[in-house]
C-alpha cells in the first residue's frame, strides 16, 4: 500500500536544498505516478546546485533528477490501468508533440518551448515522481531497475550513434570515458567497427573502456598521431579542447557527433579545417523518442550493460554528499545514485 507522504529533495536557489515530506501526488489526466527505484546525478544536477546552469534551462526551486527508472503505481483519467506495477522510464523532455519538429519526429527539438523533467519540472530525487503517460518505455519485467537509472544518458548516446550512422567495419573514435563515453562504447561495439578507439587522460577509464569492447584506448597526448584516422568520432566529454580534438581526429569526409555540454571559453572549431576536410558535424542536445527506444531495446536485449558503472549509491537523506562526489575529478568515482 502506497504511504500517504513522500519525501524529495529540494534546491530551493543555487547551493540550498532541503529535504521536503509531502502528501504523495495524485496524477491527472494522462499522467502516471512512478514509484522511484534509482535516480542518477550527473553533471547537469551539479550545474543546479551551484546555479551554473544557463538560466533558460532550469527552473528554482526544482525537485532534480532526470537520470531514473521505478515502476507505475497509479495511473490518472484515461491512462491504461495495466501500466500499475510495471518497470519503466521515461523521456525527459516534455515534448508538445503537436509542433512541426515533434510531427517529424524531432522531438529533443520541439517548438513549444523549454520543458524538462528535473530542470522545469519536477525530477527523480525523490519517492515518488508524476510524468506523462505518453513519455513512458516499459522495460521487461525482470529488468534491473539500479542499471535502467542510467537510460537516460544511454538515449543521448543512441541519439549521437544514430546521427554518426556506424557502418561495420569503420574505424571509430570516442573521446571521452565518463558515463557518456563508456555507454557509447557499448553501443558502437554492437556495430562491429573495423577499430573502436577511446582517448582520455584517466588510465582506469581506458581499462575500463576495453573491457566494454574498445580496441585501444589512448591518453589526449598519444591521440595527436591518430589524427586524420577515423571515420567517425563520438565525443562526451565536453572539455574546452574536445570539440576541436574530435573534428581533427575525423578523416576528410568524416563525421564527427558532439554530446559534450560545453562552457563558454571552449576551443573553437577551426572552420578552415572543418570546410577542406568537408565534415560532417552534429550536435547532440537530449535524445529524440526514436533514440529512447533505441537505448531501450538495447538494454533489453542484453547489448547495453550499466550495472557496471554503477559505483556510489545513497539515500535521499544523503545528497549532499552524493552530489559532491559529482565532479569530483576523482577516477574512482563513476555514476552515483540516489536511491530512494
Amino acid at each position: 500500500m502506497t504511504s500517504r507522504t513522500g519525501r524529495s529533495v529540494v534546491v530551493e536557489r543555487p547551493g540550498s536544498h532541503r529535504l521536503v515530506t509531502a502528501a504523495v501526488p495524485e496524477p491527472g489526466p494522462g499522467e502516471v505516478r512512478v514509484r522511484v527505484a534509482a535516480a542518477g546525478i550527473c553533471m547537469s544536477d551539479r550545474e543546479v546546485y551551484d546555479g551554473h546552469r544557463d538560466a533558460a534551462y532550469v527552473r528554482y526551486p526544482v525537485v532534480p533528477g532526470h537520470e531514473w527508472s521505478g515502476t507505475v503505481e497509479a495511473v490518472g483519467a484515461g491512462v491504461d490501468p495495466g501500466l500499475v506495477g510495471r518497470r519503466t522510464v521515461a523521456e525527459g523532455f516534455r515534448a508538445c508533440g503537436v509542433c512541426a519538429r515533434c510531427r517529424c519526429g524531432e522531438t529533443s527539438l520541439c517548438e513549444g518551448g523549454y520543458a524538462e523533467t528535473g530542470f522545469t519540472e519536477p525530477g527523480a530525487f525523490a519517492d515518488q515522481l508524476l510524468v506523462p503517460a505518453r513519455l513512458l518505455h516499459l522495460l521487461p519485467d525482470d529488468a534491473d531497475l539500479r542499471a535502467a537509472a542510467l537510460l537516460e544518458p544511454a538515449a543521448v548516446v543512441a541519439a549521437a550513434v544514430r546521427a554518426g550512422r556506424p557502418a561495420p567495419g569503420e574505424r571509430v573514435a570516442v573521446v571521452g570515458a565518463g558515463t557518456l563515453g563508456l555507454l557509447a562504447v557499448q553501443l558502437l561495439a554492437a556495430s562491429s567497427p573495423g577499430e573502436l578507439a577511446v582517448v582520455d587522460p584517466r588510465a582506469a577509464r581506458g581499462k575500463q573502456a576495453l573491457d566494454f569492447g574498445a580496441t585501444e584506448a589512448h591518453t589526449p597526448g598519444q591521440a595527436a598521431a591518430l589524427e586524420g584516422r577515423f571515420d567517425l568520432v563520438v565525443e562526451t566529454a565536453g572539455a574546452p579542447s574536445t570539440a576541436a580534438s574530435s573534428c581533427r581526429l575525423a578523416r576528410r569526409g568524416g563525421r564527427v557527433a558532439l554530446t559534450g555540454m560545453f562552457t563558454p571559453g571552449a576551443e573553437g572549431i577551426d572552420p578552415v579545417h572543418l570546410s577542406l576536410s568537408q565534415l560532417e558535424v552534429r550536435s547532440v542536445f537530449g535524445a529524440p523518442s526514436a533514440a529512447w527506444s533505441d537505448a531501450v531495446r538495447a538494454f533489453s536485449l542484453g547489448l547495453l550493460a550499466p550495472a557496471a558503472l554503477v559505483t556510489h549509491e545513497f539515500p535521499l537523506e544523503a545528497f549532499e554528499e552524493a552530489i559532491s562526489l559529482v565532479g569530483s575529478g576523482s577516477s574512482e568515482v563513476g555514476k552515483v545514485l540516489l536511491t530512494p
